[in-house]
């Protein structure tokens, strides 16, 4: 497997809080520009000059009490902003991409917008205010392979401002657990102690892979306090058929990575659980905190 480069995001914070205006780039590596501003310093950043170039925009707030994004693109994006600030009432941040090097034309900017709207709506993650997807804009064969370069740029930088609208989580081909001989691989499970439906797991590539077969509750029964992340991509796993139902209870159609083992549980039993303790060693019992202390432990001093 080849080993994923190491790239650097820099956000300079405009106003010197996070809170504020703030801009990120990818330097020496990517010739685009990110821009967010709060709907409240829209005066002050019509003076960037950034913002009256050519590019596409993203409009985040809520709209009946749930969360909406509007995806557009414009000649001019300091015009346009002017002109969603007078006719939509609902975004609170806007999103502004531009490029700091060549600039995009209008053929690049349809482009990405036609791209990111068709992602947004696959993924499902945040309901768009768009009221239908633009076709896919005809570019050259470099053309394209240079915007969907732009593209896999802007789907790194977002997530490092918080916004994981465009974050795919990562679904595995189907695994099969090692058997007890033939691996030194550690299997942990977990279940539904009322349906008693057992989850088989592995750590793999760095993730808390979730075994295809293993089951999980029918449906979310956790409150949405400090845990809709877990109630949200519950129902996107259910979604993406990741998470199929089964009579009284669900199964995983195929095996899905997990960043940790709370995310895994909390999926399983339907509510917001704390992994470490929730998630046993297959063959000794043990609690996963309790392995993970023996293999800490068992690392050589430092000098």
């Amino acid at each position: 497997m080849e080993k994923s480069k190491g790239r650097s995001i820099e956000l300079f914070f405009v106003d010197g809080h996070p809170q504020g205006m703030k801009t990120a780039t990818i330097p020496f590596q990517w010739t685009g520009h990110v821009l967010v501003i709060n709907r409240t310093q829209l005066p002050k950043a019509m003076a960037r000059p950034e913002i009256e170039r050519p590019g596409v925009y993203l409009l985040v707030g809520e709209k009946d009490d749930r969360p909406f994004l509007y995806i557009g693109e414009t000649d001019d994006v300091k015009k346009r902003l002017k002109n969603h600030a007078a006719q939509k009432e609902w975004w609170s941040e806007a999103i502004c991409i531009t490029s700091n090097g060549e600039p995009l034309n209008k053929a690049h900017a349809r482009y990405l917008e036609s791209k990111l709207i068709s992602d947004a709506l696959r993924l499902r993650k945040i309901k768009l205010d768009n009221e239908q997807s633009p076709p896919e804009r005809t570019l050259s064969e470099a053309a394209r392979a240079h915007m969907d370069d732009f593209l896999e740029n802007i789907y790194l930088v977002l997530p490092a401002l918080r916004f994981d609208f465009f974050s795919e989580n990562r679904k595995l081909p189907a695994l099969k657990l090692p058997q007890e001989t033939s691996s030194p691989d550690v299997r942990f499970v977990t279940m539904v102690p009322e349906l008693r439906i057992p989850a088989h797991a592995i750590l793999m590539d760095e993730q808390f892979v979730v075994q295809a077969g293993s089951g999980a509750r029918l449906d979310w029964i956790g409150t949405d306090g400090g845990h809709a992340g877990y109630q949200s991509l519950f129902n996107e796993l259910v979604d993406q058929g990741v998470l199929v139902e089964n009579g009284d209870h669900r199964i995983f159609s195929d095996s899905y990575g997990f960043s940790s083992t709370s995310a895994a549980g909390a999926i399983i039993k339907g509510r917001a659980t704390a992994g470490p303790t929730t998630w046993r060693v297959e063959d000794t019992n043990q609690t996963y905190r309790e392995w993970e202390a023996d293999q800490l432990n068992a690392l050589p001093d430092d000098e």
